[in-house]
């Protein structure tokens, strides 16, 4: 495997050549960005790189959408006042000295009821609150899409909720879905647009033509809960 680096305009695309026993030149874009060249053994460079090039607007435009699923790391003070999304809304953080060690809304506040008022364990209370509601909610909002999804013969086999950096949902080799809790901030139909893009994934693997046919047909509006999703959570 070489590491190569084309430029293309004013990007560099880097890219991992692999030579294989193959026939046709393949490239990938992976979720994490990276891309893979699979190359006929007999292959020459310039014509590797040639394709490359010729390819090179489509790789770009795929990394593009994939960052558009990276969730956005924001700051946080843990104090009484700021900001927090659950479900698309916002919702005023209020802190209140209690045993409960609880977190529940209220009106338009966020409450947590607890004795140590220190950020960190506001934090964690917090982190521990959302991920319950995200187990609760997401399994609510998937389970009609799931079968709708039973008519192209595919279902998941589980669907998990798991801390990701750089994804807001992903699909296993082995057909489970996972889902990021950092999602439950957002509206719901952006949720729902994560599960059908992830559910789409287990009928075709890969961003082709027929993938994006079929998002499109279960979820006409997709580009526009994208891009919200992309605006709310910057």
């Amino acid at each position: 495997m070489e590491k190569e680096k084309l430029t293309y305009g004013s990007q560099i695309i880097e890219f991992e050549l692999t030579y294989t026993e193959r026939k046709t030149l393949g490239i990938t874009v992976n979720p994490d960005l990276s891309v893979q060249v699979k190359a006929p053994m007999d292959a020459s460079r310039d014509k590797i790189f040639e394709r490359v090039e010729k390819r090179a607007s489509w790789i770009l435009e795929q990394k593009r959408y994939f960052l558009a699923f990276e969730p956005r790391n924001r700051s946080y003070l843990y104090k009484s006042g700021e900001s927090h999304y659950y479900l698309g809304r916002q919702y005023l953080l209020k802190i209140e000295e209690g045993k409960a060690e609880e977190v529940f809304y209220r009106g338009r506040y966020l409450m947590v009821e607890t004795k140590n008022k220190s950020p960190k364990h506001i934090e964690k209370l917090l982190d521990k609150w959302y991920r319950e509601r995200a187990k609760i909610k997401f399994a609510e909002y998937a389970a009609p899409l799931i079968e709708r999804f039973k008519a192209y013969k595919v279902e998941p086999k589980e669907l998990y909720i798991q801390q990701m950096k750089l994804r807001w949902g992903s699909c296993s080799t082995k057909g489970n879905i996972i889902l990021n809790p950092e999602l439950i901030k957002a509206p719901p139909a952006c949720i729902e647009y994560v599960i059908i893009h992830e559910l789409c994934h287990l009928v075709h693997r890969n961003h082709t033509k027929a993938f994006f046919a079929l998002q499109s047909k279960e979820m006409p509006d997709w580009k526009k809960w994208k891009m919200k999703l992309e605006r709310f959570m910057a």
